[in-house]
């Protein structure tokens, strides 16, 4: 789908202008003559970038941008503000409205579409997050965009590139009164450092001596842990080539030398604020995966992790030749531990049990809470023999030290009764694996509880007698 760019300005010559260029590349174009018509297409989220004249009779392009970045409806969208005003002043006063670009008429073809294109890949990464998150206030993730709005940019951790000392001894000063700066004086080592420094932005000299300034750009953004750092290239006014070279493989941002101490902290501020902003769009996206599929109260997996996963594991067995034991576990007359001690008593016992299942099996082995006081193991390549003894073990731990409740003022006995089957049959469906442990579970209730009962395949006797506990 073509990104579809808003064209903002009250002379209908110059509307049609760009939009002749956007067109011939293939943009959508929509168009406005006001500051309040731009206002209310971008609130019905109609564009995805915007293309912004300063000088209009009812909003000028400053108050647009500082609407459009206020609200958290239409903060995101990339505005690139298109003006005759061409001092470094109105540069920056245009970036400090949150503007994501300043371009001055005439504006180059090829720089203008080149921007355009820049700022819509970056738009459409940061949609991609949004629409992932979009679930993320119905599971109790706090949305970004508020705080993405309150962010200053400043305080950010920047890694300056520049191996010529008159130069990266005048700009990591500047840079310096608003972010924590590093210089590193040898390309060669910048990728590794951009790696590990944990930077918000990082600055290119693309005037490095014998050093290829845009490939170290382009290691930046293919190398995994890098890759979403903002670049932004510091060039000389004739590298103009280069520069569009630099925003085709992913330079977020530019400068031209010499090279104004607000213009550079106001870019600075931008980038900076973006990552911040895109960061957390990750988080929450991972945050409402984890939320999705683990239990809140133990932190182990959730049931409905562990039934879209089974299927993964026991391929993966049936694929190797080996078997897969199912392990069912229900905690022992927990109602009464409710309706004794309270149910802030029963959530530390279930706390606690999930903490000595964990230490009782093995890393590659699947603990999942089932359901109330319900729990399930997964144990690939394990027969019934070792499932056996692991269960008896993780029996005889739940069973031998009382649990601490009530914040360590008390502490109760608690035993719990497992039900044991393997898949050891490729192609069984794993229904009768699990309709085998809840049987074998239901047994070990019946007989009295805290106990281990397994049930082997079909026509397969068991390979170890039924370990069994105390009855309670």
């Amino acid at each position: 789908m073509s990104a579809r760019i808003l064209v903002v300005d009250d002379i209908p010559a110059n509307v049609k202008l760009l939009e002749a260029r956007l067109s011939a590349e293939y943009f959508d174009v929509l168009t406005a003559a006001s500051g309040t018509e731009a206002l209310q297409i971008c609130q019905r989220a109609e564009c995805d970038i915007i293309l912004l004249d300063v000088m209009m009779p009812d909003m000028d392009g400053f108050e647009v941008c500082r609407r459009l970045k206020s609200n958290p409806a239409t903060h995101f969208i990339p505005v690139v503000m298109v003006t005759a005003l061409d001092s470094p002043s109105d540069r920056v006063r245009g970036l400090e409205a949150g503007a994501d670009d300043f371009l001055t008429k005439p504006v180059s073809d090829v720089v203008l579409i080149a921007r355009v294109r820049s700022l819509t890949r970056l738009k459409m990464m940061a949609d991609e997050l949004r629409m992932r998150a979009l679930t993320s206030r119905e599971i109790g993730v706090q949305a970004p965009e508020r705080s993405a709005i309150a962010d200053t940019g400043k305080s950010g951790r920047v890694l300056l590139v520049d191996d010529r000392p008159s130069s990266y001894e005048r700009l990591a000063p500047m840079l310096a009164t608003e972010h924590n700066v590093d210089v590193e004086v040898n390309p060669a080592e910048a990728l590794f450092n951009a790696a590990e420094g944990s930077y918000d932005l990082v600055i290119v000299s693309l005037d490095l001596n014998n050093f290829d300034g845009l490939r170290l750009c382009s290691q930046i953004r293919s190398l995994e842990r890098t890759r979403h750092i903002p670049i932004l290239a510091i060039a000389d006014a004739e590298s103009n080539s280069r520069l569009l070279r630099g925003l085709e493989i992913g330079v977020n941002d530019y400068l031209l030398r010499p090279i104004d101490k607000n213009e550079l902290l106001a870019r600075s501020r931008t980038q900076v604020r973006r990552r911040r902003y895109t960061d957390h769009l990750r988080d929450n996206v991972q945050n409402s995966i984890e939320m999705a599929i683990t239990d809140a109260l133990t932190g182990l997996h959730n049931r409905r992790y562990m039934e879209t996963h089974l299927a993964t594991l026991a391929d993966q067995a049936a694929g190797r030749g080996k078997p897969l034991a199912l392990m069912m576990l229900d905690i022992d007359f927990f109602k009464a531990i409710n309706d004794s001690y309270g149910h802030d008593a029963g959530d530390d016992v279930l706390r606690e049990f999930a903490l000595r299942m964990r230490k009782s099996i093995r890393g590659i082995d699947l603990a999942c809470r089932y359901g109330g006081e319900e729990f399930v193991i997964v144990m690939p390549e394990t027969d019934l023999h070792v499932a056996g003894m692991v269960a008896e073990r993780l029996r005889r731990s739940i069973a031998n030290e009382p649990f601490s409740v009530h914040k360590g003022n008390k502490r109760i006995d608690v035993t719990v009764s497992i039900g044991l089957s393997t898949l050891e049959h490729k192609g069984e469906p794993l229904s009768d694996v699990l309709k085998r442990a809840d049987t074998a579970l239901y047994r070990a209730k019946n007989d009295g509880r805290n106990r281990v009962v397994m049930l082997p395949p079909p026509n397969e006797p068991s390979r170890l007698p039924q370990a069994a506990g105390g009855g309670r």
